[in-house]
């Protein structure tokens, strides 16, 4: 299994998991023609993937989608209840609804309930050939049950969007500030990291933080975080970017 994020930020937002026969795309903030230009600079094309996760219906997370859906034959792979949220984008014919554990092929997938201000948001845990990789931004919390679904995983992509000092003090205006750091908002630095230290295995090898924040936050903030609960320093801690695709990361 490898992943790599095309986009990772408030403005867009889109990652590939590459599972030999079986790719999967998930969400689609960004252009058809920027996908396409990435993917065909790895020596991909659409045809090689076998469907669209999304998370949610915000914008910097499906704007690109109709677009995706519109110039190629993949489906779109959502809960049922997330639908009503998406219908101007995806054409029924094209959802493939799913329960809470399916597969695409011989990709296991099991969805992760998340918080946030928008329908039926998930995250994923993926799982091929005994690797597997939690994908969660996007959210205020983490319940415990959710939380247990996430232990001893090879990798990680979770969302580090906010420096809580930063934040508070930053330009945002109060009501944005207050919908960031609520249940139904997005993770902070200091709770991402307290969640990692939770979960993180022996088998886990890589950590991407996700979903930052360029206004409320630093790379450098983030990874403090992170090195201040103590996880094994034999851990790869990556940052994914806005306007920069990560590595390709071997799970």
């Amino acid at each position: 299994m490898k992943v790599k994020t095309i986009a990772s930020g408030s403005k867009a937002n889109c990652t590939i998991v590459l599972c030999e026969d079986t790719n999967l795309i998930i969400d689609m903030g960004i252009s058809y023609l920027t996908l396409k230009k990435s993917l065909e600079e790895n020596s991909l094309s659409f045809q090689d993937f076998s469907g669209i996760l999304i998370t949610h219906c915000h914008t910097d997370h499906i704007k690109g989608l109709a677009s995706l859906i519109k110039k190629t034959n993949l489906n779109v792979y959502i809960p049922e209840a997330m639908y009503d949220s998406l219908k101007e984008y995806v054409p029924y014919p094209k959802c493939i609804f799913v329960d809470d554990e399916f597969t695409i092929n011989d990709v296991k997938i099991e969805l992760l309930h998340t918080s946030h201000d928008a329908p039926s948001s998930v995250g994923y845990v993926i799982e091929h050939n005994n690797k597997s990789l939690v994908y969660v931004t996007d959210t205020g919390y983490i319940n415990r049950k959710v939380l247990a679904k996430m232990v001893g995983k090879d990798a990680y992509i979770i969302e580090s969007n906010h420096d809580e000092i930063m934040l508070m003090d930053g330009p945002y205006p109060r009501y944005l500030k207050e919908r960031i750091i609520s249940d139904k908002g997005h993770l902070s630095n200091n709770t991402t990291a307290s969640y990692l230290k939770k979960i993180v295995g022996k088998n886990t090898k890589n950590i991407i933080l996700a979903h930052l924040s360029e206004t409320n936050n630093t790379p450098d903030k983030a990874i403090e975080a992170i090195e201040q609960v103590g996880l094994d320093k034999n851990i790869n801690i990556i940052i994914a970017y806005q306007r920069e695709e990560s590595p390709m990361i071997e799970i």
